[in-house]
């Protein structure tokens, strides 16, 4: 399957500014009065990635993340439109955000999305998604569809 190439509708890349002084740095990740109401994170978590591993692709039918791409490595990120009603749909787009170009990346349900740590370090990556991880007291399912495992997929990192 071909993907064209180009911004997917839906999708926002916020450069984050980092402010530095003797004391070291401080970055805002997120502020409630620049993010629409429909991405306001309900939980947040950290992540650690190792030089050269990727996570994804996956989708969710309900959930969109707010991921935050700071460093100390950069990540490659790899996003698929599979929403059939999008103007985009089955559009692919591809960056590099972390160290080197700190970001704010929202990612709307249906979205594929997968990054990759392209660094020599370990990569750190904070989400707060607008969902809770498997529900109100962690009594729902999962919402992921997970393409990493299925060898037909049309979604793949190079």
């Amino acid at each position: 399957m071909e993907f064209p190439i180009g911004s997917i509708a839906g999708v926002v890349w916020k450069p984050l500014t980092i402010y530095r002084d003797r004391r070291g740095w401080l970055c805002e990740l997120f502020r409630h009065d620049e993010l629409s109401a429909e991405y306001h994170p309900v939980m947040a978590y950290i992540s650690m990635t190792e030089p050269g591993v990727a996570r994804g692709p996956h989708e969710h039918v309900d959930q969109a993340d707010v991921f935050c791409f700071l460093g100390p490595s950069n990540f490659k990120v790899y996003l698929w439109d599979n929403r059939p009603s999008s103007p985009t749909y089955r559009h692919k787009e591809v960056r590099i955000v972390g160290v080197d170009a700190p970001h704010l990346l929202i990612i709307p349900a249906g979205v594929v999305h997968a990054y990759r740590n392209v660094g020599d370090t370990q990569g750190i990556v904070f989400n707060c998604p607008n969902r809770l991880y498997k529900g109100w007291g962690r009594q729902q399912p999962v919402d992921e569809i997970r393409h990493e495992e299925d060898p037909h997929s049309p979604y793949h990192l190079d």
